[in-house]
């Protein structure tokens, strides 16, 4: 009988100790993200992501009580009445994406400025302790966010397209769980069809630049985002047909949202 009650004892305490660690996992589990490190997850974060375009490819992107600015380009009074960044990622060195003259123009102290060497190679030294080199594949956190710096290039590879392979970067910013993508000047490339769990997706379609509606409709059906954002979206001969996107999108896939923004205000008064 006493080797029995020995026994129950044993049982109870080691079940106790199971569900503890049970409880404890659930409250605060720990997860390798994708940059190698371990980081607490909670919960997913439910912060709103406002993207709030400016023009073409340039935005300031509201998260919760953070500003960031996605290519800044159109001097400082494009930006006036928007808070100051907290932090901005240029994707390349054409002239719609990156501006030395609106980052001069801009009250950037405190700023981090996260490009890819491209960019860095154009920019003044003065701006060096801002900038941050992220080449493609490589991560970083600033604040509480973490960057991966997401290959940009058109198809088929070649060193004399409009963009090649390496030069410059799209971005996956992640928090909390919550991830946006950032396409930047790309095609409908494998790295873009293999991502996973992007809450919003900004995606470029517009020729001979980047790629045709089609192309970036079969791209984001591949890798599904909660929500899609068509930009950069005015080619040689005009705008996209950002309707016809929506619509073969949807045809695929009716549990993607798509948001057509005002990222033209000429095309606004067609």
């Amino acid at each position: 009988m006493k080797y029995l009650f020995t026994l129950l004892a044993v049982g109870i305490l080691f079940t106790g100790c199971k569900d503890e660690g049970k409880n404890n996992q659930s409250e605060n589990q720990i997860n390798k993200n994708p940059y190698g490190e371990e980081k607490n997850v909670l919960e997913a974060d439910s912060a709103s992501i406002d993207i709030q375009p400016i023009s073409h490819a340039t935005a300031a992107v509201n998260w919760s009580d953070v500003t960031f600015y996605i290519d800044p380009v159109g001097g400082a009074e494009a930006f006036k009445g928007i808070e100051k960044p907290d932090f901005i990622l240029i994707t390349d060195i054409h002239g719609d994406h990156m501006s030395i003259e609106t980052l001069e123009a801009l009250s950037l102290k405190g700023t981090h400025i996260i490009v890819p060497q491209a960019v860095k190679d154009e920019m003044p030294e003065e701006m060096n302790d801002k900038v941050r080199v992220l080449e493609n594949g490589a991560t970083t956190r600033v604040l509480e966010f973490y960057i991966e710096a997401i290959p940009m290039y058109n198809l088929p590879e070649d060193p004399e397209s409009h963009h090649p392979k390496g030069r410059g970067n799209g971005y996956v910013v992640e928090r909390n769980g919550q991830r946006l993508y950032i396409a930047g000047d790309t095609e409908n490339i494998p790295e873009m069809k293999e991502l996973e769990n992007i809450e919003i997706a900004l995606i470029p379609m517009n020729l001979p630049y980047t790629m045709t509606v089609e192309d970036a409709a079969d791209g984001v059906l591949a890798f599904a985002p909660k929500k899609v954002i068509p930009y950069h979206f005015r080619g040689q001969d005009g705008f996209a047909e950002v309707e016809k996107f929506k619509n073969l999108v949807n045809e695929g896939n009716k549990d993607i949202e798509v948001e057509i923004l005002e990222w033209y205000p000429e095309r606004e008064e067609e």
